[in-house]
């Protein structure tokens, strides 16, 4: 048995819909700008940019349920709904026509922002790990097999704050598609199981308050409610 001079963290992991076990969690890629509505929200051209890329850590991911902390270093904490992609298998320079054959299941989950943060770093071209990768920023649902929800490649999208609507768009709108994502990726690295992919997000992203209860879901896969919590 392997000795370690301190005690190894606690596994990260997600609920699954299916039973008691659980789904580990090894890496969580993020898709920036992948709904064109929101790439033109945030100044770019979709129709000019590949995908790219940027990473959370595991134990950054939570459950999409209670109170979400409010975190410090902000004041323009921002929601942005994604359908999230649960590997169950790895591969290296995968085709998109085998891409399907990685995933084990989907959930709905929110990638927070701090979006001074990431403004400023834009602007000194500094990396996005204090703006993305910060604690409690991944707040996803349970993970639903395939043979529950099948390959959505189509559906709403959506996220409301305080009952009122401000993110809505459809899967189909995707400009880069989950295999596509997943063949990407795997150019640039070797995917495992337990590798998480955050799809990127529609048009409306925005600031949330302490106090804000946030609603979202993808259709066919799952939906959440959660409550941001008071900075500390």
């Amino acid at each position: 048995m392997t000795e370690f001079v301190i005690a190894p963290p606690p596994q990260a992991s997600l609920p699954v819909s299916t039973g008691p076990e659980r789904f580990p969690i090894r890496r969580v890629f993020c898709v920036g700008r992948n709904y064109a509505a929101h790439a033109r929200e945030m100044g770019k051209d979709p129709d000019r940019e590949p995908p790219f890329f940027f990473m959370k850590p595991a134990d950054a991911v939570i459950d999409a349920a209670g109170t979400v902390p409010y975190p410090s270093l902000t004041s323009s904490f921002h929601h942005e709904i994604e359908l999230v992609v649960a590997l169950g298998a790895g591969g290296r320079d995968v085709a998109p026509a085998d891409a399907l054959n990685l995933v084990w299941g989907y959930g709905v989950g929110v990638d927070l922002t701090r979006r001074d943060l990431q403004d400023e770093a834009k602007k000194l071209s500094r990396p996005w790990d204090w703006s993305k990768g910060f604690d409690a920023s991944a707040p996803c649902t349970p993970i639903h097999p395939v043979d529950a929800v099948g390959h959505p490649d189509s559906g709403e999208i959506w996220l409301r704050v305080n009952g009122d609507l401000k993110q809505q768009g459809d899967l189909k709108d995707l400009i880069w598609s989950v295999p596509e994502v997943i063949s990407a990726i795997s150019a640039a690295v070797d995917l495992a199981p337990g590798d998480l992919i955050f799809s990127g997000t529609p048009a409306g992203v925005g600031a949330m308050q302490p106090g804000d209860v946030v609603s979202g879901g993808v259709a066919g896969v799952a939906e959440f409610e959660f409550t941001i919590g008071q900075p500390k």
